[in-house]
C-alpha cells in the first residue's frame, strides 16, 4: 500500500526550497523526488499540492506519498521468523534452507515469494526490497524495505556481524584482505587470487570459542562480495562446517554454518538507531552443544 509520511519543517529550513529540505534534510532521492512532483498528491504542503522549487515555511507540515510499484514476486504463503516490523522496514530471521529470490532453481520456494504473500494478507503490496542479500544455505537478519525511501536510505548503512564455525584452530583476530573473482561466468563459485582478483574484499573476524579442530568466529564486512566469508575462510585453511562448495568440513551439516547474528542501523523515518539479534537455527546450535561435549 502507499506509504504517507509527514516532515515538520525546522527553523533552519525557513524560506528554503521545498527539493532542497527533501533532498538534503529527508534523505528523499533525486529519482523518488522526481517521481513524487509528477503525482498528484506526491508532495503537499499543509494539504495543498506544491513544486519541488517552492519555497517553505518553518512549522509548516510537509508530507509526500510514495506509491506502490509493480514487480511484485508471486505470493506464496510460507512461515516467516519476523525480527521487527514497522511501516517502512520488515526484519526476518531467514532461514538457510530459503533462498531469497526466484530463480531457474527456486520457483514459489523464496524469502521474497514468502514476503509477497505476507504482505498481501496484511492488505499491503510493494516491491520485495531486501537491503542486502543472503546465501541460500547462509541463515540470519535480512532487512526488508516496504518503500522505495527506506531502501534508498539504507543502501550500503545496514552493519551486520556474522557466526561462523570453521575448521582449525584460530585465536586472536585477524583481517583478510584478498580479491575475489569469478573463474567461470557461468557458475556461481568464487576463489581469490591477487593477479586475478577484479573485486576488492575485506574481511575481519574473531575468535570467539574453540574446540578441538574447530572454531566459532565472528565477523564483519568491509566489502559484501557474493561468497565472501566463504571463500575467505577456506582461502587461509579454515573452511566453513557443511560448505561443500569450498571444503569439506563436517559434511553432516547440509548447508555452511555461517548466520547473520546481528544488524544495526539508523532507521529511515524515525532517525533512531535500531539494533536487532536473530538466534542461531537449530541445527547450527546442535553442532555447537555437540562440540562443547567432546562430540563433532
Amino acid at each position: 500500500m502507499p506509504r504517507k509520511i509527514e516532515y515538520t519543517v525546522p527553523e533552519d529550513y525557513d524560506g528554503i526550497k521545498a527539493v532542497t529540505f527533501l533532498r538534503s534534510k529527508c534523505g528523499v532521492s533525486s529519482r523518488l523526488v522526481g517521481k513524487l512532483k509528477k503525482q498528484e498528491d506526491g508532495i503537499l504542503l499543509n494539504g495543498e499540492r506544491i513544486r519541488t522549487i517552492d519555497k517553505l515555511k518553518a512549522g509548516a507540515r510537509l508530507e509526500i506519498n510514495i506509491p506502490d510499484e509493480g514487480g511484485v514476486p508471486e505470493p506464496v504463503s510460507a512461515p516467516l521468523d519476523i525480527i521487527y516490523e514497522d511501516s517502512d522496514i520488515l526484519v526476518i530471521n531467514k532461514s538457510p534452507f530459503t533462498a531469497m529470490h526466484p530463480t531457474h532453481n527456486h520457483q514459489g520456494d523464496t524469502l521474497a515469494n514468502a514476503v509477497a504473500a505476507y504482505l498481501l494478507e496484511k492488505g499491503q503490496g510493494g516491491s520485495f526490497r531486501a537491503v542486502g542479500r543472503l546465501d541460500k544455505g547462509t541463515s540470519g537478519v535480512v532487512v526488508c524495505a516496504l518503500n522505495r525511501l527506506s531502501a534508498s536510505k539504507l543502501n550500503g548503512k545496514i552493519k551486520k556481524e556474522y557466526l561462523a564455525l570453521v575448521q582449525g584452530t584460530l585465536s586472536g583476530s585477524g583481517v583478510i584482505d584478498v580479491p575475489i573473482y569469478r573463474p567461470d561466468p557461468m557458475k556461481t563459485l568464487r576463489a581469490c587470487s591477487y593477479e586475478k582478483g577484479v573485486e576488492t574484499a575485506v574481511t575481519n573476524w574473531t575468535a570467539v570459542e574453540n574446540f578441538t579442530n574447530a572454531t566459532l568466529i565472528r565477523l564483519n564486512l568491509e566489502t559484501g562480495r557474493t561468497h565472501q566469508i566463504r571463500v575467505h575462510m577456506a582461502h587461509t585453511g579454515h573452511p566453513l562446517a557443511g560448505d561443500s562448495y569450498y571444503g569439506s568440513f563436517m559434511p553432516q551439516y547440509r548447508h555452511q554454518l555461517l548466520h547473520c547474528e546481528k544488524c544495526s542501523f539508523i532507521h529511515p523515518v524515525t532517525d533512531e538507531k535500531v539494533e536487532l539479534t536473530a538466534p542461531l537455527p537449530a541445527d547450527f546450535e546442535a553442532a555447537l552443544l555437540k562440540l562443547r561435549s567432546g562430540g563433532i
